[in-house]
């Protein structure tokens, strides 16, 4: 069930500024599961499920948003110059199959760059136009393209995709929407939007749900693969409770429930570092006058590429934390 949620938000289009598609399945998929939902100004789909009156009210966060490409300006040959929405690397994005929301493909390359250093000038995107006229009838200045869906089974348990940044958490929180009765605490899950650019749909959102305590859901980074060692992180060990990245500390308090939550449901779980990076925890740590706040993470693979690739076998651990953790007294 859980890798079928899995592979639904996988294929749908959604980049950064443009997460509607998304927020319309899940709330397809939430209908008659959840107490309460709405979309806010910032686009955020905002679900709360209602939990007992003694119990806190914890918002739990999934960015909606992936990385993508969008047009600045059409040549007269009909190439497409693009550029960043999000952290789109050169090297991940050139020679890569990529589709925009009206089903225009076209795939990205870099031209000869004549001992300079390459950069995101650089690139253009052929969708097979005679000149630029015939590209205007295909797409226009300001559309957005992302990588192609391309969804793959590697091995037994893991599974490589574009967009599961952070699409493998929004399933995930889908999920526990979905199969939690009458929980202890209140569940608020917050799809969030523009994650990509600033954290900028769950800076808004806590601001308005004011929660008591905040979790952040989104992929991390891997340390094994040949000479990468860190962050200690390692695929099909368990979800990966952060202790720290760039953006924030995780609230002691809030960081060591997880873990509480993690042994007593016996799952396998990592402690993380990230020496990089941020999530939606720290816009949620940050609202108002502060709220324990952290993040418990699935191990990716090769994030911001268009095989960003995971664990079911975490997946299934993050799940079982989650439930667990609704129910602990706060």
């Amino acid at each position: 069930m859980l890798l079928d949620t899995l592979k639904t938000m996988l294929a749908i289009y959604g980049p950064t500024g443009q997460e509607g598609k998304v927020a319309e399945k899940v709330q397809e998929m939430l209908s008659g599961k959840v107490d309460s939902m709405k979309v806010d100004v910032m686009g955020n789909l905002i679900v709360e499920k209602k939990g007992q009156e003694d119990g806190k009210t914890i918002m739990f966060s999934a960015h909606m948003d992936h990385i993508g490409l969008i047009v600045t300006d059409i040549e007269d040959t009909g190439y497409l110059r693009v550029t960043n929405v999000g952290g789109v690397g050169i090297d991940n994005i050139k020679g890569h199959h990529v589709t925009f929301g009206n089903g225009v493909e076209g795939v990205v390359m870099l031209q000869p760059t004549k001992g300079e250093t390459a950069t995101l000038a650089h690139l253009f995107v052929d969708i097979g136009a005679e000149d630029k006229a015939d590209a205007l009838t295909k797409v226009n200045l300001g559309d957005v393209c992302v990588y192609a869906p391309d969804c793959v089974q590697l091995g037994e348990n893991r599974i490589a995709s574009p967009a599961m940044d952070d699409r493998c958490a929004c399933a995930l929180l889908a999920q526990m929407l979905m199969e939690v009765e009458n929980p202890v605490n209140t569940i608020v899950g917050v799809f969030s939007t523009q994650e990509e650019v600033g954290l900028r749909g769950a800076t808004t959102a806590a601001y308005q749900v004011a929660p008591d305590f905040g979790v952040a859901l989104d992929v991390t980074g891997w340390g094994d693969t040949p000479e990468v060692k860190l962050p200690a992180i390692q695929l099909g060990k368990g979800a990966a409770i952060k202790f720290m990245d760039r953006s924030h500390i995780a609230t002691p308090i809030l960081r060591d429930a997880l873990i509480a939550a993690a042994e007593k449901a016996n799952a396998p779980y990592q402690r993380e570092i990230l020496p990089y990076g941020g999530t939606d925890g720290a816009a949620i740590q940050h609202s108002r006058c502060g709220v324990p706040a952290g993040t418990l993470s699935i191990p990716c693979r090769y994030v911001h590429s268009a095989c960003e690739t995971i664990d079911m076998r975490d997946m299934e651990s993050a799940l079982a934390i989650l439930k667990e953790f609704v129910n602990t007294k706060l």
